[in-house]
């Protein structure tokens, strides 16, 4: 028995994984709702949420949330899309994953911490706020 992934796997999984870092949200999510699973991640931990917050693509967050994204899911470097959307400046990111249940005191940093140390006090309100 071997470990290794067929080839033409890992190409698709990559082009799944550029999809959500380009924002591509309705073909995305056509492969999710054709039983992709939404908590796929990449060799770091990445799920398609936490790459999509990353890139700053609210309307592909959404639709992964949408579709059972976890929003508390963290990567193997302890960082979480609610993280990654507040460092990008995304109102509507963190809007969204915060309306799902993102827990802004989860991982490390967490995303408090995130608008702390990058003095992003517009996010640090959006945090508090929904979170309060």
């Amino acid at each position: 028995m071997t470990d290794e992934i067929d080839p033409g796997t890992l190409d698709f999984a990559h082009q799944v994984f550029e999809l959500a870092r380009e924002g591509q949200t309705e073909q995305l999510a056509s492969y999710v709702d054709a039983g992709l699973p939404v908590n796929l991640t990449n060799d770091k931990g990445d799920t398609l949420l936490i790459l999509a917050a990353y890139h700053d693509h609210p309307e592909t967050v959404a639709a992964l949330l949408q579709r059972g994204a976890d929003p508390g899911r963290l990567n193997d470097r302890g960082q979480t899309a609610l993280s990654a959307a507040v460092f990008r400046r995304s109102e509507r990111g963190v809007l969204a994953l915060l309306a799902a249940g993102a827990d802004p005191s989860a991982g490390e940093p967490s995303a408090l911490a995130t608008a702390k140390f990058f003095e992003l006090p517009e996010m640090e309100q959006l945090l508090t706020k929904g979170s309060g």
